[in-house]
């Protein structure tokens, strides 16, 4: 399953924007007000929305101003989250992220709207910066 967000423009440049992704407490700034919780743990975190399991996140392979990619800490539910960075000018970059999960049918059908929604509030608040 993958599910693509909008590509936003933020004021920051593609160093500014790689730097505020590789650094995990800023992802706390980006969470749904659903957020319960939120605990970075050296290089992942852990977050739990409302009624939902808790999830952990680890850095993955990043590539230097463009891509920052985190993986599902747990191999029950392989998928990746990155957010690739396309700059624009010295002050300005593109950001969209891409959720891509390897999950059954039946799971992909329960998760595909909640995940959708997930990316897109994420997105938001991404163009928020």
């Amino acid at each position: 399953m993958n599910i693509e967000g909008k590509k936003v423009e933020i004021a920051k440049s593609s160093k500014e924007a790689y730097e505020f992704f590789m650094t995990l407490e800023n992802f706390e700034l980006l969470m749904p007000s659903s957020t319960q919780k939120f605990e970075v743990d050296g290089d992942s975190f852990l977050f739990a929305l409302k009624g939902m399991p808790e999830i952990r996140l680890v850095l993955g392979n990043s590539v230097e101003y463009s891509k920052v990619s985190l993986g599902a800490a747990s191999s029950k539910l392989a998928f990746t989250l990155e957010a690739n960075i396309s700059p624009i000018s010295d002050n300005s970059s593109d950001v969209q992220l891409q959720f891509e999960g390897d999950f059954n049918p039946m799971m992909a059908m329960m998760v595909k709207k909640p995940l959708t929604s997930f990316i897109d509030t994420l997105t938001e608040n991404i163009a928020k910066l």
